[in-house]
């Protein structure tokens, strides 16, 4: 028998989008690595959300705060019982890590677009560059869980332990530390290269079929199983700055249907920035 995602309910194809395009119980939010991406074309009504400015404190290195990501939702007419249809570029990178920041607030029913901006394209879908408005709202977010999340002394404090796994979704090339970052973004963001201790390496990429949409539960459970990263393990991504993680993350415990998964934020950039902590190469 064929196996099937854990949560289908979290992907919709690009027809169901067309299809609900004038919902009004629907909010589509385009989020992309690319911020300027958006003023190019966009499914039409979407939103775009600038994962620098609006996802990201402006203070301090940390996650959009509470009341930030209600006015975020606010702005839009959204409620708690809105659907939140997420896409990006880069196959969803960033969308799934408002994927993940919209989890930890508690919204119930959010979704990502499977193949991205990229199938919405080649299928020569509609593009727009006019910027929708709806009458506002007063959004009230859950208060943080942060069970979903891993903190560097959590992630420490794992080391070694058989019950633990990390992922490192990251390019082998930053996994060996001959790169700070991705081949395409800026070398910053650490002092070090090389990967946490122990940490195994499946690249993000891996998860994705060639126009962007996600591979086969099969395919997918083959993938992980076969590096040792099985549902009775507490697993924790990361990557350089949370975002490739948490497109792993979303597999892992959406797709796949894992119990016990957190995405790392702080990432390489924290972890190979630290005073005393281990790295390998």
């Amino acid at each position: 028998m064929a196996l099937s995602y854990a949560h289908p309910e979290v992907l919709v194809e690009t027809q169901w989008v067309a299809d609900h395009l004038s919902d009004p119980n629907v909010r589509i939010i385009e989020v992309d690595v690319d911020t300027a991406a958006y003023e190019t074309g966009h499914i039409p009504g979407a939103v775009a959300w600038n994962w620098q400015t609006d996802l990201s404190d402006r203070v301090r290195r940390d996650l959009i705060p509470k009341a930030e990501l209600e006015r975020l939702l606010g702005r839009i007419g959204a409620t708690r019982d809105t659907t939140l249809v997420l896409y990006g570029d880069n196959n969803n990178w960033f969308a799934a890590w408002a994927f993940w920041q919209l989890k930890i607030y508690g919204h119930r029913d959010v979704r990502l677009m499977n193949g991205g901006r990229k199938k919405w394209i080649a299928e020569n879908r509609p593009l727009d560059t006019s910027v929708p408005t709806f009458t506002p709202t007063t959004y009230v977010a859950d208060e943080p869980d942060l069970s979903i999340r891993a903190f560097r002394d959590q992630v420490l404090e794992s080391l070694g332990r058989p019950e633990s796994v990390l992922v490192d979704v990251r390019s082998p090339r930053e996994y060996s530390g001959e790169l700070l970052a991705p081949e395409n973004l800026p070398q910053e963001g650490a002092q070090r290269g090389g990967h946490i201790p122990g940490a195994v390496n499946i690249p993000w990429s891996m998860a994705v079929n060639e126009d962007g949409t996600f591979k086969s539960p099969e395919q997918l459970a083959e993938i992980y199983r076969s590096k040792g990263v099985t549902p009775d393990k507490q697993v924790t991504a990361y990557c350089r700055i949370g975002e490739r993680s948490s497109h792993t993350w979303f597999v892992l415990k959406y797709l796949l249907g894992y119990p016990n998964v957190r995405n790392y934020d702080g990432s390489w950039t924290e972890w190979g920035s630290l005073v005393g902590v281990p790295i390998e190469r």
